[in-house]
């Protein structure tokens, strides 16, 4: 990724001299002629200018090839709070003019939905702020309680906004088109489930026991008996779930969760820690952070804090992380409860 290189192709591509460009960014031709021989490289607060100028990317201004470009700007946003009206606009453009590109379109169509998630998370942490704000200062008002519950991802009781309807159809014409895909199959499932299709559940759960020989069958077993109030079917689905060989470290993660729900809080716990001592490197921060949670619940500060800890030890050494949302959620959560 030799910038001065591709600084030095581009102006002769175009046909412009050294004192040219130096003019219109506003430095020396000496400066032009060190960059481009490698002496110096340009300042890093020059290299959206010297982009426009070129009419290029600054992802092009380093040579970089799509595979680059892509892993870069994927940790851009994993990395990143709120991008910024021209920030945001960048990184469209560039994702747009790849998703043009057959061979690279798939992954630039998602982070383009990578990115548009980042951003709508950020403006729900920016509304849940100003919602608590406004409930405070208004006293209550409806409107202020609403839009707070709103941004929260309450719990919505009004079934005609609460439902999965539109989701659920379009991975169904998905599923029907691939039916070997997994993953789809079980979102599908999912939002069955928590929309209590049960009758269409069992029936997609089916195609799943042709292609999944794992823990998973056996979950959504017991997750449509809970739902269907098959109170025995569902007690011995779970002694199904916990008596398992299967090794997958998700299973002891998704006990934990259905423990959680039973508020069996000392078998969750269990579970949770068992997932992350199965889990290979680098482990993920979901076991520490449920156990976080329910000791809030349970009202164990000292608990919590020590869980929130973990969170913060496994990005550091798992991952070399010490930003992002997740770093911060949990530093604030430590500075809140000491």
């Amino acid at each position: 990724m030799e910038i001065g290189k591709e600084i030095h192709r581009l102006r002769n591509s175009r046909g412009i001299t050294q004192e040219a460009l130096a003019a219109a960014l506003h430095v020396t031709a000496q400066t032009v002629s060190k960059w481009e021989r490698g002496t110096t490289m340009p300042d890093v607060q020059m290299l959206p200018e010297i982009a426009v100028f070129f009419g290029v990317t600054i992802d092009q201004l380093f040579a970089m090839d799509p595979e680059q470009q892509l892993e870069r700007i994927e940790n851009r946003i994993y990395s990143h709070g709120l991008f910024d009206e021209a920030e945001e606009r960048q990184l469209e453009q560039q994702l747009d003019t790849m998703a043009g590109n057959p061979e690279y379109a798939g992954r630039a169509e998602l982070l383009l939905a990578v990115l548009y998630n980042h951003q709508a998370d950020q403006y729900r942490l920016a509304a849940v702020k100003h919602g608590k704000e406004a409930v405070e200062k208004t006293g209550g008002d409806r409107d202020a309680v609403s839009e707070l519950a709103n941004a929260w991802g309450s719990y919505i009781p009004d079934w005609s906004v609460r439902n999965h309807h539109a989701l659920i159809e379009w991975f169904s014409d998905f599923c029907r088109q691939h039916p070997d895909n997994r993953c789809s199959l079980m979102w599908l499932l999912d939002n069955l489930i928590d929309d209590r299709r049960l009758a269409e559940a069992r029936q997609w759960l089916e195609k799943l026991k042709h292609m999944d020989h794992s823990y998973r069958v056996p979950m959504y077993r017991y997750m449509i008996a809970l739902a269907s109030g098959e109170t025995e079917e569902a007690a011995a689905r779970l002694r199904e779930l916990e008596t398992m060989e299967d090794q997958e470290w998700s299973r002891a993660l998704t006990l934990g969760d259905i423990y959680t729900l039973r508020q069996e809080y000392d078998k969750a716990i269990e579970w949770y820690r068992k997932g992350q001592e199965m889990q290979a490197s680098p482990k993920f921060t979901d076991s520490a952070s449920s156990i976080a949670h329910i000791c809030e619940i349970r009202g164990d500060k000292a608990g919590a804090i020590a869980a929130y800890r973990e969170v913060l030890r496994l990005l550091h050494e798992e991952w070399g992380l010490v930003s992002g949302d997740v770093h911060d959620e949990a530093e604030q959560a430590i500075n809140r409860l000491q």
